[in-house]
């Protein structure tokens, strides 16, 4: 399994979804592979990382034999996005708590925000590649 740069996420969250779709469209390197945080393979990795106090609302990034969590993880991928999206990492500036906070926030009040879906997306011939699984 090529775990070289992979994007876990929530698989039935309707803005995980679109962040999905969102970092695809702007992947012109085709850096990033994804697995939703409800599959074997997201489970394995978070097992092979060592992952802590990772829950169904935490965003992972691994990238390089490290693993990112919540702000560090989206503004870590800005950084292989086409087009001015690296400014993002201007962020960085502030404090992860103090950032991390806001994350949560979103996080934990999305589903009533955003939606929710019954199940995992089910991704296109064309983009299915970028899945693990």
């Amino acid at each position: 399994m090529n775990t070289q740069n992979v994007i876990i996420f929530d698989g039935v969250c309707k803005f995980c979804n679109y962040s999905v779709n969102f970092i695809i469209k702007r992947d012109h390197n085709n850096v990033f592979l994804f697995s939703p945080m409800q599959s074997e393979a997201a489970h394995d990795l978070i097992a092979k990382y060592n992952v802590k106090d990772v829950g169904i609302d935490t965003f992972l990034l691994i990238k390089n034999n490290k693993c990112f969590y919540r702000t560090d993880a989206a503004l870590e991928i800005t950084k292989d996005l086409s087009g001015y999206w690296y400014l993002f990492r201007v962020f960085k500036l502030l404090p992860r708590p103090f950032r991390d906070y806001f994350y949560r926030l979103l996080a934990r009040n999305r589903y009533s925000l955003f939606g929710k879906t019954d199940r995992c997306m089910m991704p296109t011939t064309d983009i299915k590649s970028k899945f693990l699984e």
